[in-house]
C-alpha cells in the first residue's frame, strides 16, 4: 500500500476501500493486524484501528473476534460494469428528440440564447469589492425585502434615472427579474386567471404566468407598442405584463399616447400593469420615455427591473417596485421562498450604484454596444426590401423582418450550415404569426465579427431571392 508524507485517517481509509473495489484485496482476505499494518506504514496503531473500524461501519470490513479482521464477503460490487449505462427510474418523465445542437467556438452566435454583456472594468470590480471587505456580515439573513443600502440606491437610481416616485421602502431586492415576477404572480394570480401578454413576447414570463395557473391573452404589437384597443376588446383581464421600453422581442418603444392608453384601462378595469423595464439603460437614439409607473398615479403598476442585461447575468439581482398595497404581501412571500440574493453582492452593488461607478459603466458600454450596433445595421441596413431591420432604438439584440415568402427556419438552417446561427421569431407567438424574420443579438459580440456574420446572413437571403419570383415580388413591396 503506497504511502506519501504523512498519511491522515481519511487517506488510509480511501485506499483500502479502493483496492477492495479494484480487487487488489478479495473478498473474505484477512488483513493485517492493526499493530502489523501501523508499523509496516510508520503510523500510529490508533490510527489504523479507528480506519479499520470504520470501514467495518460502512461494510467493507468484519471484524472476527479472536480471529482479525477481513474483507466483508458479501461485499456489493459497486464499480459500473463494461458497457453498462445509466437509467432513470421507470417511474419518471421522459422528453423526446435529440438534445438541441449548440453553436461552436468558431460559431457566430447571434442566437437569444447568448447572453454575454460588456464586463465590469477590473479597477471598478475591485475597488467594489475592497469596500466591502470591510464591511462587517450580519449575523442574520437580513430583512427579507434586502438590502437596506441596496434598496436606497436601486430607488435613488430609479427616481433619477426613470422618473419613478419611489423611495427604499417601496422596493423589494430579488435574485433576478424573473424570480421578481414570480412573486408578483404568487401575489395577483390565481388558478385559472385571464392575464394579458405582449403577442409576441417573452417566453420566460410566459412560462412564470402559466406555472401559477394563469390563462394567457396573446395582445398584438404594432409598431407603437402594445394594441391597447385589443386589449380593452377582451374581457375579464385584470393583470397585463408589458415590456414597454423594449419589446421583447421585436424591440419598438410604447408611445406616450399608448402609455397613458394603457393606464386608463387599468383604471377602467380596476386591473394591475406589471412593467418589465429588463434593458432601459442601453438606449442609442434620443432619451428614453417616462415609465409607466413614473406616469401612475394610482398604485396599478409594479415596476420589475435588473441589473443583469448591464452588470452580468451571473449576479443574479433584479427587484420589483411595487404599490403600498402589494409590497407588505411580496416581501412576506419572499421571506417563505428563502430565495435571497447573497449578502455581499447586494452591499458591493449598492456602493457601485452609489459611487457613480454604475453610470460610468452605463456610459462605457454604451459606446461599445454602439459600435457593434452600427456594424450591424451598415450589413443588414439595406437589403433591397429582402429583410427590414427593425428595434435598433435600444437593447442589445435587433429583428430583422424578412419579406412575405421567405422561410425564417429554412433559410436560419442555411445560415447555420454556413457558421452563423440566429434565433427565429416563430417560438416566441402563442397563436399564428403574423410576420416572420429572425432575432441578431449583438451586443456580446466583437464589432468584426458582427460585420461578418451578418455579411454571411446577407448571401443568405439574396441567394434565397434569387431563386424565387414570388419572393422578388414581395421584396419590392417592403421597401
Amino acid at each position: 500500500m503506497a504511502v506519501s508524507g504523512r498519511l491522515r485517517s481519511k487517506d488510509l481509509a480511501q485506499q483500502i476501500r479502493a483496492a477492495i473495489l479494484e480487487g487488489r484485496l478479495r473478498r473474505g482476505s484477512r488483513l493485517p493486524s492493526s499493530r502489523a499494518l501501523a508499523e509496516s506504514l510508520g503510523v500510529s496503531r490508533t490510527l489504523v484501528s479507528a480506519v479499520y473500524e470504520e470501514l467495518v461501519a460502512e461494510g467493507y470490513l468484519e471484524a472476527r473476534r479472536g480471529s482479525g479482521t477481513y474483507v466483508a464477503a458479501d461485499l456489493p460490487d459497486l464499480r459500473p460494469s463494461a458497457g453498462q449505462t445509466s437509467r432513470p427510474p421507470a417511474w419518471t418523465p421522459r422528453w423526446q428528440g435529440e438534445p438541441p445542437s449548440r453553436p461552436s467556438s468558431r460559431d457566430v452566435d447571434f442566437t437569444l440564447d447568448r447572453q454575454v454583456v460588456e464586463a465590469v472594468s477590473a479597477r471598478s470590480w475591485a475597488r467594489m469589492w475592497r469596500f466591502l471587505a470591510r464591511q462587517k456580515p450580519p449575523v442574520d439573513l437580513g430583512p427579507p425585502e434586502g438590502d437596506p443600502e441596496l434598496r436606497e440606491a436601486i430607488a435613488d437610481y430609479l427616481r433619477r434615472a426613470r422618473g419613478l416616485r419611489c423611495g427604499p421602502e417601496d422596493v423589494v431586492v430579488t435574485s433576478g427579474a424573473v424570480r421578481a415576477l414570480e412573486l408578483v404572480a404568487r401575489a395577483l394570480v390565481p388558478l385559472g386567471e385571464a392575464v394579458a401578454v405582449e403577442e409576441p413576447g417573452y417566453p420566460a414570463a410566459r412560462r412564470v404566468l402559466q406555472d401559477r395557473g394563469a390563462r394567457l391573452v396573446p395582445v398584438p404589437v404594432d409598431e407603437d407598442g402594445l394594441r391597447v384597443d385589443r386589449l380593452r376588446a377582451a374581457g375579464g383581464v385584470r393583470l397585463a405584463y408589458v415590456t414597454p421600453s423594449h419589446q421583447y422581442p421585436l424591440g419598438v418603444r410604447m408611445s406616450v399616447s399608448r402609455r397613458i392608453a394603457l393606464l386608463e384601462w387599468a383604471a377602467w378595469r380596476d386591473a394591475v400593469v406589471v412593467e418589465d423595464d429588463y434593458d432601459s439603460e442601453l438606449r442609442f437614439d434620443g432619451p428614453p420615455l417616462p415609465a409607466l409607473a413614473g406616469l401612475d398615479g394610482s398604485g396599478r403598476v409594479v415596476y420589475v427591473g435588473t441589473f443583469s442585461k448591464v452588470l452580468a447575468p451571473g449576479l443574479r439581482v433584479g427587484y420589483a417596485v411595487a404599490p403600498r398595497w402589494l409590497r407588505e404581501r411580496l416581501v412576506q412571500l419572499r421571506e417563505a421562498s428563502g430565495d435571497r440574493a447573497p449578502w455581499p453582492v447586494q452591499r458591493a452593488l449598492a456602493a457601485f450604484l452609489a459611487s457613480g461607478d454604475f453610470d460610468r459603466h452605463v456610459r462605457r458600454v454604451r459606446r461599445r454596444y454602439a459600435e457593434r450596433r452600427a456594424a450591424l445595421r451598415e450589413v443588414l441596413g439595406s437589403l433591397d426590401g429582402l429583410a427590414r431591420l427593425r428595434g435598433m432604438e435600444a437593447g442589445l439584440h435587433a429583428f430583422l423582418e424578412l419579406a412575405p415568402g421567405l422561410d425564417e427556419g429554412e433559410l436560419a438552417k442555411c445560415a447555420r450550415e454556413r457558421g452563423v446561427w440566429v434565433s427565429v421569431l416563430r417560438p416566441y407567438y402563442l397563436g399564428l404569426p403574423d410576420r416572420s424574420g429572425w432575432l441578431l443579438a449583438y451586443g456580446g459580440l466583437p464589432a468584426d465579427t458582427v460585420r461578418h456574420g451578418a455579411s454571411v446572413l446577407s448571401e443568405v437571403l439574396r441567394e434565397a431571392a434569387r431563386g424565387s419570383r414570388p419572393v422578388a415580388a414581395a421584396a419590392r413591396a417592403l421597401r
